[in-house]
């Protein structure tokens, strides 16, 4: 079975790519989610936000944007202290920044609305035949992270935002010869009808 070539042979990894990368994620309060743990992986590998990923959840109240909102200092304190997750004061304090301007846009309806209007409701499909074919970057990455920064985000510039993208399957960027590429592909044709 052919993978994209970024997966490797770790089980943790392939599970996730087989599963749900590039899936398309239409649940705002998700979309957030994954928004949210992109930006922590800026400077990281996202196997190591991945093998934390339950550790974030339980460290950060299940991702609930309401609860989080209301965090302050001790909240940050505490956190920079959870060996669960990745503890960098920034990216805490952008998280619950983050977290406010979500509500700020009106929480997971608006924001899902937000996110996949920017592709015309259904995934972009630009087909990649090899990983060099895929870009860091675009020019719609580079509009929606400048969007979200406007609405007060953080830690959401044009790469990570990009990241975000293929991650929720907002575009299915599996390469060509991937097995998941064809069944991505299906689920996003299916979001026409």
């Amino acid at each position: 079975m052919e993978r994209c070539g970024w997966v490797g042979d770790d089980a943790l990894y392939q599970a996730y790519h087989d599963t749900e990368w590039g899936v398309p994620e239409r649940d705002g309060r998700a979309l957030w989610e994954k928004l949210v743990l992109d930006g922590f992986q800026a400077g990281l590998s996202w196997i190591t936000i991945l093998r934390k990923r339950e550790g974030f959840r339980a460290a950060f109240a299940g991702f609930d944007p309401d609860a989080i909102a209301g965090w302050g200092g001790a909240e940050v304190d505490r956190l920079v202290a959870d060996a669960r997750i990745v503890r960098h004061r920034g990216k805490i304090e952008a998280t619950i920044g983050n977290a406010r301007a979500y509500r700020a846009m009106g929480g997971a309806e608006a924001f899902a609305g937000f996110c996949w209007g920017h592709v015309g409701g259904v995934p972009l499909q630009p087909a990649p035949a090899t990983l060099a074919d895929v870009p860091a970057q675009t020019a719609l990455s580079r509009q929606v992270s400048k969007e979200l920064k406007a609405l007060g985000f953080k830690f959401c510039g044009p790469t990570i935002v990009y990241a975000w993208m293929q991650a929720c399957g907002l575009v299915n960027d599996h390469v060509v010869t991937c097995h998941r590429h064809g069944a991505v592909r299906e689920m996003g044709e299916a979001m026409r009808a």
